[in-house]
């Protein structure tokens, strides 16, 4: 079939050029189906939040495709500036809507469906990932009954599943972990020079050693069979759609000539999904006042140089030690706890230091 002589479409994706949204899902498959794309360089919120909105009504595209992230900060620039809300613009055109990176929360969607897709643009919310090839779960436009938050059903092929630890199935409406139980054209096949590391990390042996490990955790809708993601399940930061491991963050941190020890958690954040939240000890005395907010700068742009400006720390907290145990391991449920502001409700009593909870309340 030749699309190009099909219902004319005019793509605009939100994305980095170097993950495979970027080039594959910007570049490669709009061109291969004879459609046009909308590519600029910048941020969408320069010189204002409205500048996806003017693209859009000026250059009348049809599909618009972006992250959660970006849906949150947009919702809160046209909250602040009703100016630039997409109220103020003709989104007419548009037919389809996406989003792609992390889950989307129920209460983004319905303002992405309403004020962006005024409530006619089914909203395709996709999960997949770089090492799937493509799309894994996701609603088919104007067939799949929409359900806001929720990636809906397996494309056809994909035989995705909810098992425990062992690899075993679960029943529908608990949660537990996504895989994927049979082979599909796109996957990933190994990680160059190291196929051990392919075979240890996607078919890990706990799971029996055939199963696709996302590691992300899901749970399937009792009535529905629809599938709703719930995050990761090993411990990496989401950030804004980037994955990020605490212990390279951590070791960033102690990479530093001022730094003894860091444990780095993550907290929910509204705009971008996780914070970052580190937990520094020094190898001097505890800072305070000025120079506390000079040396978290220091930190900060320090791990922004070494990882990248997107894994700089929301907050940190400066402490003469960390909470450990009395066999020396850091108590991690207690830091995020500490990070979302909760009150701590744990067992503390094989703390030994329960003092240092208090110090490390302090935000910079």
């Amino acid at each position: 079939m030749d699309f190009r002589h099909s219902t004319p479409r005019c793509v605009l994706v939100h994305a980095d050029i170097g993950w495979i949204t970027g080039h594959s899902y910007v570049t490669y498959g709009p061109l291969a189906v004879g459609a046009t794309q909308l590519v600029f360089e910048g941020v969408p919120t320069y010189p204002n939040a409205g500048r996806f909105w003017e693209l859009v009504q000026t250059h009348k595209a049809t599909i618009f495709y972006t992250a959660p992230t970006a849906i949150r900060s947009l919702i809160k620039a046209a909250n602040s500036n009703p100016d630039i809300h997409p109220r103020q613009f003709d989104l007419s055109s548009l037919r389809l809507l996406g989003s792609v990176g992390e889950p989307i929360n129920p209460e983004a969607w319905m303002w992405y469906h309403e004020h962006v897709g005024g409530k006619n643009c089914p909203i395709v919310d996709t999960f997949w990932q770089t090492e799937t090839g493509g799309h894994m779960i996701s609603p088919l436009p104007a067939a799949t009954p929409l359900v806001p938050g929720s990636c809906t059903l397996p494309l056809p092929g994909i035989l995705a599943a909810v098992v425990d630890e062992t690899g075993q199935d679960l029943p529908d409406g608990q949660g537990g972990i996504l895989v994927v139980k049979k082979p599909w054209p796109s996957m990933i096949r190994t990680v160059y020079g190291d196929p051990d590391r392919f075979k240890n990390s996607y078919f890990p042996s706990e799971l029996g050693g055939t199963l696709y490990l996302a590691g992300d955790g899901a749970v399937r809708d009792k009535t529905t069979g629809y599938f709703t993601i719930m995050g990761r399940i090993d411990d990496v930061l989401n950030v804004s759609g980037h994955r990020l491991g605490t212990m390279e963050i951590e070791s960033s941190l102690v990479a530093h000539p001022l730094v003894a020890e860091a444990a780095v958690v993550g907290r929910p954040d509204d705009v971008s999904g996780e914070a970052i939240v580190a937990f520094v000890v020094l190898k001097g005395k505890l800072p305070e006042g000025e120079q506390a907010q000079q040396f978290a700068k220091t930190l900060r742009d320090h791990v922004g140089k070494d990882i990248g400006p997107i894994a700089k720390p929301r907050e940190i907290r400066f402490g003469d030690n960390l909470p450990k145990t009395r066999s020396g391991k850091i108590m991690r449920r207690l830091l995020r706890s500490l990070a979302k502001g909760e009150e701590i409700t744990q067992d503390i009593s094989t703390l030994e230091n329960p003092a240092i909870l208090e110090q490390l309340t302090k935000t910079l």
